[in-house]
């Protein structure tokens, strides 16, 4: 029996759903799931193994025109991602009136690697909607196989999975069978986004986005990890709102990171947080390849 295998790369405009599809296709919460746009910054891969198989998708930054360096650094997950997909899934909602960045989907319509293109949130759906969306994209990817999804409840997720199979080539696999690693990245990846996600989920407006976490230290024990995690900011003032009154905040913050990270490491964890001002680690080259962004 030949064995099959692929990159499956996940690519769309911000808060269309692709973390969640991501999830639902790898079966593990690897990608920061919010209500917020713009919450995946890396290209995130995930890893399912079969018999004869191996698929490793990959979930990408929102596609958006970049206005700082950041974002220049996120764009170029979702190029690279466009270069080595043997296919390309390509996410739109029920309520995405536009298409994303003109230049992504230029590279797109003239890409020949096979076309998916998935309609997500049909769980929200209206009667009669399926036919207004699908001719809005065969006008844009005449090429593409259409699906309509819900990545939130699962519908057509299993159908989407065995096209998949279907389509990626005959291949060793990419990365090693016997390991069982669910993603290419290590613990520590997971851990800031897990404090990033929480940021996300407990503060308005721009703080978040102007949040980076970086960690410092990561010891394992037999029956204890010791993290000590940094959380960058950008102004004195978000240092104060991220810690809160008598650092309440933070400490809501560290709790609910604790508990995700205890199910996700199965280990009992200490977690330890700093706050540190860095006016411009935004638009810092420097300081954006320490966090793994160029």
């Amino acid at each position: 029996m030949s064995h099959k295998a692929g990159f499956v790369n996940i690519i769309g405009s911000p808060n269309v759903g692709k973390s969640t599809l991501m999830n639902a296709l790898v079966g593990e919460n690897l990608s920061i799931v919010t209500s917020k746009a713009q919450t995946t910054r890396h290209r995130i891969m995930g890893i399912v193994n079969g018999e004869d198989f191996q698929i490793v998708y990959s979930d990408t930054p929102g596609v958006l025109k970049p206005a700082y360096k950041l974002q220049e650094g996120m764009m170029g997950f979702v190029n690279s991602a466009l270069e080595d997909a043997d296919v390309i899934l390509f996410v739109t909602d029920i309520f995405e009136t536009k298409v994303a960045e003109e230049k992504v989907i230029s590279r797109i319509q003239q890409s020949t690697t096979p076309l998916f293109l998935l309609i997500n949130k049909m769980d929200l759906a209206k009667n009669g909607i399926e036919n207004e969306k699908k001719k809005f994209w065969e006008n844009i990817f005449p090429m593409a196989r259409i699906f309509f999804v819900s990545a939130l409840t699962g519908t057509n997720i299993k159908q989407l999975f065995e096209k998949i199979l279907e389509t990626i080539p005959p291949s060793p696999p990419f990365f090693p069978k016997e390991s069982d690693e669910l993603s290419d990245k290590p613990e520590k990846f997971f851990v800031s986004e897990t404090i990033r996600e929480k940021l996300l989920m407990n503060y308005q407006k721009e703080i978040p986005y102007s949040c980076e976490v970086f960690v410092e230290s990561f010891i394992e024990k037999e029956s204890i990890i010791r993290i000590r995690a940094e959380i960058m900011v950008e102004r004195d003032s978000q240092k104060g709102i991220i810690i809160g009154h008598k650092g309440e905040k933070l400490k809501t913050v560290g709790t609910q990171a604790r508990q995700d990270l205890e199910k996700f490491l199965n280990k009992k964890v200490f977690l330890e947080m700093f706050v540190k001002v860095d006016k411009d680690w935004r638009g810092d080259e420097r300081k954006l390849r320490k966090y793994g962004y160029l």
